[in-house]
């Protein structure tokens, strides 16, 4: 590539054959620059656009494929790279852990000491831990439940006790929070 003017031939086939190699260089590179805008535009809309504006996979593959076939014009010189850009695959919801600060009280919920089918001992393989956040008047604490899983030694059968009954099905809020809630938004502001 040349970079100075001292570096030009004076040849004039070969200057004009210098021109036409960075006019290549140049279609490629706005060729490319095009690509990624259009990449980006379509990434942002699926990203940030409403759910009837999204594209589908489908038809950003299609224009990705597109985009290839017009970049695969003949060049001498620079290649321009056609790869495909991953497509967002937005993660799993995961929960916080609740704060660390917190107190927090252990119950342990023990399925027995023998196996109910046979009366063979049980092995501890693992066991199961619920938090749950209760309010006691004037602060917050975290009940830990913890849940062994047993295994029987004689008939291998699993045993672990169930979950008490909670207010929200696989929520966090206990019980006495809850009700401090609902008594703090409907108990103490309404008209009397």
């Amino acid at each position: 590539m040349i970079t100075a003017p001292s570096q030009l031939p004076d040849n004039i086939d070969a200057l004009k054959g210098a021109v036409g190699m960075l006019e290549r260089e140049l279609y490629n590179r706005d060729l490319l620059i095009e690509k990624l805008k259009h990449q980006l535009a379509g990434l942002r809309r699926h990203q940030f656009g409403s759910r009837s504006e999204r594209l589908d996979q489908l038809e950003m593959r299609l224009e990705d494929e597109e985009i290839a076939e017009a970049a695969e014009a003949p060049t001498v010189g620079t290649e321009v790279e056609t790869g495909s850009a991953q497509a967002h695959e937005p993660a799993k919801p995961s929960r916080k852990p609740l704060p660390d600060h917190l107190p927090r009280h252990d119950e342990i919920l023990s399925p027995g000491e023998a196996c109910l089918s046979c009366g063979g001992g049980l092995k501890a393989l693992g066991e199961d831990i619920t938090e749950e956040l209760e309010y006691v008047p004037g602060r917050f604490v975290v009940n830990r439940i913890k849940r062994p899983r047993m295994a029987c030694t004689c008939c291998e059968r699993m045993h672990q006790a169930p979950l008490p009954s909670r207010p929200i099905e696989k929520g966090r809020p206990g019980p006495g929070l809850l009700a401090h809630v609902l008594i703090s938004k409907y108990g103490d502001h309404r008209v009397s």
